[in-house]
């Protein structure tokens, strides 16, 4: 199982949300490309993505379809820089939280107990800011 962890910020810094995509397997291009369809749909406003050097972030298929896309811009992470990532925090709240020492019979059954801790966190504001603050990153 992957997941595919949106962390939003207005431009003003008034709200933050938070969109979790999970999926069986690896992510592609064509997995991707979808969930970033979804995105601007559930947002309807303007995307700036900011993104590390997952293979498929960079694929063809992708550059091609960040070029069609007027209301998406996406910016690159530096290589080795989990650090300036938000969605590590997440990550790293997730895995020490809700899903650590988990003996779970099924991929499923995590899947569910982390997108329940993932609905807590989307409801927590404070926390997704502070998943921003860590990095030293600002508006």
């Amino acid at each position: 199982m992957s997941a595919a962890g949106f962390l939003c910020y207005r431009a003003d810094g008034r709200r933050a949300r938070l969109y979790l995509h999970t999926q069986p397997g690896s992510y592609s291009s064509d997995i991707l490309i979808p969930a970033l369809r979804d995105l601007h749909r559930r947002l309807r406003a303007p995307v700036i993505l900011i993104w590390d050097g997952l293979t498929c972030h960079w694929s063809h298929k992708m550059a091609a379809f960040v070029g069609s896309q007027k209301w998406l811009q996406v910016e690159r992470l530096p290589g080795y820089a989990p650090d300036l990532n938000p969605c590590e925090g997440l990550s790293a709240n997730l895995k020490g939280g809700a899903l650590a020492n988990r003996a779970e019979e099924t991929i499923g059954q995590v899947a569910e107990i982390a997108h329940r801790s993932a609905r807590r966190a989307a409801h927590n504001q404070q926390l997704l800011f502070g998943f921003l603050a860590q990095t030293g990153l600002s508006f």
